[in-house]
């Protein structure tokens, strides 16, 4: 196991474990969001407060149509090479991955960064950064806690109200 402090988190990588990762648009990174990023809460209570407010804020929001499908592709062109997927969720202003790592966890996000910022940039014809500089992870501990994510990703974009929540949603068990 290797713990490593990029930015603001530390990140815990471990080859053949699962992880939950959650990155966001550089755009939909408020105020707001740095206060709580600043706040002495939990992590997983900052998390928390953040996914919420994201699901309806209108900030960052250009992850829709075509960049979704497109993405999805990509993240799923890496399956069984750099990690193998379980679950995907793409909302307008930010993603929801569960995967099992095949190699380094920085080197699979600045896979997924670097890919999906082309295509984001390609497709909206513009250019420069797409991503916030940081993600969370989080090390899923068991088969409970792996089902929870699971469900978590599953129903994030339904919970947001997102009229194209099927379409945002991959898992394997569907």
């Amino acid at each position: 196991m290797t713990k490593v402090k990029h930015s603001n988190l530390p990140h815990i990588d471990m080859k053949d474990h699962y992880q939950f990762v959650t990155f966001r648009t550089k755009e939909s990174m408020d105020e707001y969001i740095k206060k709580i990023y600043g706040s002495s809460d939990s992590e997983r209570l900052k998390q928390y407060k953040i996914d919420t407010y994201l699901d309806k804020s209108e900030n960052g929001v250009f992850l829709n149509g075509q960049i979704v499908l497109d993405i999805q592709k990509y993240f799923q062109s890496y399956d069984k090479k750099m990690y193998e997927l379980m679950a995907l969720t793409i909302v307008p202003n930010h993603i929801h991955i569960l995967f099992k790592q095949n190699d380094e966890l920085k080197n699979i996000m600045r896979i997924l960064k670097g890919g999906s910022t082309h295509i984001v940039n390609t497709l909206l014809d513009r250019k420069g950064q797409v991503w916030a500089s940081d993600y969370f992870d989080k090390l899923i501990r068991n088969e409970e806690h792996f089902s929870l994510v699971y469900d978590y990703i599953k129903y994030n974009a339904i919970k947001a109200g997102l009229d194209d929540a099927r379409e945002r949603f991959y898992g394997l068990y569907e």
